[in-house]
């Protein structure tokens, strides 16, 4: 009967643990220490998935804006900490009722007229919740 050969870690299994340690390192910087958390929070607005405006928030004080895309007109009102739709015209009305958004990665939507104004920059609040059902 053949006895089995001992098994021991080598030099090369030192070398392999050291790059998957590395790597993991690098991927754990990137995705929760690589982001830049002190840029100033800003809306763009897009219409038909094209860029039209940037507006920095910290520059706004009830700052109103209108928008008008597909035949309908957005109100928008911009403050230093929030954004929100205050009318539209547009049948359905998802875009007001989203209400304010104040954090990067947010956004309203208003369908009909095909515009998108989104958050970003800021320091992002982990609120522990990934999705809601139902």
């Amino acid at each position: 009967m053949n006895s089995s050969p001992k098994l021991r870690p080598g030099l090369w299994d030192a070398l392999v643990v050291l790059v998957v340690a590395a790597l993991a390192v690098g991927c754990a910087w990137t995705v929760w220490g690589g982001q830049d958390r002190g840029t100033e929070l800003t809306a763009v607005v897009s219409v038909d998935g094209v860029e039209t405006e940037r507006l920095p928030l910290k520059e706004a004080d009830g700052t109103e804006r209108t928008i008008q895309a597909g035949g309908y007109t957005l109100r928008l009102r911009l403050t230093e900490t929030e954004v929100w739709v205050e009318s539209a015209d547009c049948p359905t009305q998802d875009c007001v009722h989203t209400g304010h958004i104040s954090r990067g990665g947010q956004s309203i939507v208003c369908l009909p007229a095909r515009v998108i104004i989104q958050l970003e920059g800021g320091e992002r609040v982990d609120t522990g919740v990934d999705a809601v059902i139902g």
